[in-house]
């Protein structure tokens, strides 16, 4: 920790473990999309860890969920984006894979938020886009977030660089983000490495900083 200008400057994830620093962001843990890995179930668990150690200490948790916007209402960039996930030419060809409601769209039970617990609906890729979750989390004069789930490649690399950019100190639990294609995840890993600014640590790490007394 550093200390310069009035200012305090949290350089470490230890620095920044405490429950009036940081929150737990656990990202788009959804029945549709846990089921997509192979090790799904070990990023729930992993997940598990971390949320209990969060409420243990009193630290927040916020979730995301990805939503998908009926193809009739979307928009030019909602169905392109879907026309290259579902490989499909035709817009008219175009599918909602997380329909509001729909049993994959849901939250995988275990994970199910506490009456403490907010969770953000997206349609983006970062967490932070068109969402609440920076105002709540300057609003709480929170400075970094812990985040878990599932994808490391697809949302949480967007979202990593979408928090350094708002002044956040980003920290990524490596055991307990998820990927679908592991090539693409280890691109990202190295290419956050590099820029900086933010932070890794593995799951029994930073449960144990959570449970400091």
């Amino acid at each position: 920790m550093r200390q310069a200008y009035g200012l305090t400057i949290p350089q470490t994830v230890e620095d920044a473990c405490r429950p009036d620093r940081m929150a737990l962001l656990i990202y788009d843990m959804q029945v549709g999309i846990v089921g997509q890995l192979a090790d799904g179930e070990h990023i729930v668990k992993r997940c598990l860890e971390l949320r209990d150690a969060a409420r243990v200490n009193g630290f927040r948790v916020f979730y995301t969920r990805h939503m998908s916007i009926p193809p009739a209402a979307a928009g030019i960039s909602q169905l392109r984006t879907a026309m290259e996930w579902q490989r499909v030419d035709d817009p008219a060809e175009v599918r909602a894979s997380f329909p509001q409601g729909s049993p994959q769209y849901q939250l995988v039970p275990e994970l199910s938020p506490g009456p403490d617990e907010v969770v953000f609906d997206k349609i983006t890729m970062s967490a932070f886009a068109g969402t609440p979750l920076d105002i709540a989390l300057r609003d709480l004069g929170i400075g970094s977030f812990a985040v878990a789930g599932i994808a490391m490649e697809v949302g949480i690399e967007p979202t990593v660089r979408h928090g350094i950019d708002l002044g956040y100190l980003p920290v990524m639990v490596s055991d307990a983000c998820g990927a679908g294609h592991a090539e693409a995840a280890e691109r990202s890993h190295a290419a956050l490495a590099f820029a900086g600014g933010s932070r890794t640590i593995d799951t029994a790490d930073l449960a144990a900083l959570m449970n400091r007394r």
